[in-house]
């Protein structure tokens, strides 16, 4: 396994995470070695419903989203991660359970990997870098927290520049129905707003 120290994509996560807390260089070192680096196409499907979450990912390069079905079938997006964005599902990662969710690439993208085990096995060895998954884990439930407060709260438009806000470039990547999904309102109200016409 090639050491990702040696690639520009290591040094861009490395930065992250040292943002939040310096990382001892032999630390960096152990990651180096357990994490790798892959390119998959748009429209690959990193995990779906019903498999275990192996695998912590980094966006070196790309966005990705997080979708599920109801019982009719119907598509429901939950989130959207781009570049910078550490991407799991959090229940079946953390649980080792099956997933409630799919995880979709919505561009070609550049991705970090590293593997459940191995990850324990860093916590293991340095106590240190609790601080950074606790504070990961905590990043998570915020946003989640955040994104129920908005749908009870804001009118659609306004949700609606909420996301162009936290997602630039969104509409270049996401489908429009992916958008009008998340943001739960129908298709035909994600029109109207984006032709100033009233809802």
């Amino acid at each position: 396994m090639e050491n990702i120290n040696y690639f520009e994509e290591g040094e861009q996560l490395f930065r992250i995470l040292s943002s939040i807390s310096p990382l001892s260089a032999p630390l960096q070192k152990r990651m180096g070695e357990y994490i790798t680096l892959k390119t998959f196409p748009k429209k690959h499907l990193l995990l779906k419903e019903g498999e275990i979450a192996k695998q912590i990912f980094f966006i070196c390069k790309g966005s990705a989203r997080a979708f599920y079905h109801d019982k009719d079938g119907k598509e429901h997006t939950t989130w959207f991660m781009t570049e910078n964005d550490l991407m799991i599902s959090v229940y079946s990662f953390y649980r080792q359970a099956p997933a409630l969710e799919n995880i979709e690439l919505l561009e070609d993208s550049v991705l970090l990997c590293m593997r459940y085990e191995k990850l324990q096995d860093i916590y293991q060895e340095f106590p240190e870098y609790n601080l950074h998954g606790r504070l990961f884990t905590e990043r998570y439930y915020i946003q989640s927290e955040e994104r129920a407060i908005i749908l009870r709260t804001k009118k659609p438009a306004e949700r609606y520049q909420l996301l162009l806000g936290s997602f630039p470039g969104i509409l270049q990547k996401a489908s429009l129905g992916q958008i009008a999904s998340f943001l739960g309102i129908a298709l035909e109200t994600l029109s109207r707003i984006r032709s100033g016409r009233k809802i």
